[in-house]
């Protein structure tokens, strides 16, 4: 279910970073509020992957989405993104399906979607340099988060505009 705090960046050591929990990586208002808040960087701690039933053409069209739109995120708002995903499978709690496959493949990307590095499928731990001052340079390559069409959000809080 939707956490009801808000999109609320946390200061650490390692900068502002914007905590974004696994379902919200598939909507740009989370990404998007967070940056406008100051976050230096975006976090997906991610629990994703395939149910076992589905082929492997389906199975990599599930995994492009996955790596697009978390790339688009880091274009759209001018910062790094990481995701870490789980590895492993699990199964059906209830024995009527054959379970989850989690398909681990995290990875960071820079503020252009570039990617800095990726992990495989398994449990493997990645480490990458991030220069958090290249968003800066970045974002006034690419003014996206600056330009945005602001005049243009009547009815976004609507579930359907009339």
């Amino acid at each position: 279910t939707p956490g009801d705090l808000g999109f609320a960046p946390i200061d650490t050591s390692l900068g502002r970073l914007g905590v974004l929990v696994c379902w919200d990586q598939w909507y740009p208002e989370a990404a998007r509020s967070m940056a406008l808040a100051g976050a230096e960087m975006l976090l997906y701690p991610t629990a994703i992957g395939w149910d076992m039933r589905d082929d492997e053409p389906e199975r990599e069209r599930q995994r492009d989405a996955w790596h697009m739109v978390q790339r688009a995120h880091a274009v759209a708002n001018g910062i790094p993104v990481l995701a870490c995903n789980r590895v492993g499978r699990e199964a059906s709690p209830h024995g009527q399906d054959p379970g989850i496959q989690f398909w681990g493949d995290s990875f960071a990307c820079g503020p252009q979607g570039e990617w800095l590095g990726r992990a495989g499928g398994t449990a493997e731990t990645l480490v990458v340099d991030v220069d958090k001052g290249r968003s800066e340079t970045v974002r006034r390559i690419w003014p996206f988060l600056r330009d945005r069409r602001i005049d243009a959000y009547e009815g976004l809080q609507k579930r359907f505009i009339d």
